[in-house]
């Protein structure tokens, strides 16, 4: 994988966003925000109807729009006709999202996965789109077997895994508890085949990110920051942060 230099700088988590002032997580707004103080921006990548990506990072439209259900159900087309909740913007395609950027700072984007297996099409969307992007980008996923498949058929962008320590007792994901485990570990990570990982702040000191750092030579990014201090603590163990909330 080509060097990742360029990933050790501060990365504005999902934009640089500020709902109180209408700028909302995922949205132009917040790429622009970053933007205009150049920050590295991460964000995330869900399928629509057609397994077309949405920059949006919940699996329903609840919480952030005036509409609801699954965002799975809709078109490209209508979904980025449905505005945000006490926003103007509207929710972005990946190809708007791309060109807002225009390689002007680097873009890290979370795959969000819906842990099936099976969403090669997906996959091949969002690989086609960035082979022909200019400018610094990363791909990153809690998922090993999408980063697998990014392996394989688009084995010159750079990826990575997102890891924690999976504990939370209230977390009502479909992982089993043995997937938690290993992907805690990072013991998937030989399909993967990653060039970085991005690990929990609480999760941190750890000893499988650790070992992938400096041992193996992996980047070490982690979230998400909020504080001050949060930041102090990640420059004992991290390359780069991916924060919000508050300026680094």
């Amino acid at each position: 994988m080509t060097d990742l230099d360029w990933l050790c700088r501060p990365i504005a988590h999902r934009g640089l966003h500020d709902s109180r002032r209408g700028i909302i997580e995922n949205s132009a707004s917040a790429i622009e925000a970053a933007l205009e103080n150049d920050y590295a921006i991460e964000v995330d990548l869900r399928p629509e109807r057609d397994n077309r990506p949405i920059v949006f990072h919940d699996a329903v439209l609840d919480r952030l729009t005036g509409q609801a259900g699954p965002l799975r159900s809709q078109s490209v087309q209508t979904l980025t006709n449905i505005g945000y909740k006490n926003s103007d913007d509207h929710l972005l395609s990946f190809a708007a999202l791309l060109e807002i950027v225009s390689g002007r700072v680097p873009l890290i984007i979370e795959v969000k996965s819906d842990w099936s297996g099976n969403q090669l099409e997906f996959v091949k969307s969002i690989g086609a789109a960035l082979e022909s992007y200019r400018g610094h980008t990363a791909i990153m996923s809690f998922d090993p077997r999408l980063m697998a498949d990014f392996a394989k058929f688009f084995p010159k962008i750079p990826r990575g895994l997102v890891a924690e320590r999976f504990r939370d007792p209230h977390d009502k994901s479909m992982l089993t508890w043995r997937q938690r485990f290993l992907f805690r570990h990072l013991l998937k990570s030989g399909i993967a085949k990653p060039g970085f990982i991005a690990y929990d702040i609480s999760g941190l000191p750890a000893f499988a990110p650790l070992v992938a750092r400096h041992v193996f030579g992996l980047k070490l990014l982690t979230w998400t920051i909020r504080t001050k201090d949060e930041r102090k603590r990640a420059a004992k163990w991290a390359d780069a942060i991916i924060f919000e909330d508050f300026r680094p």
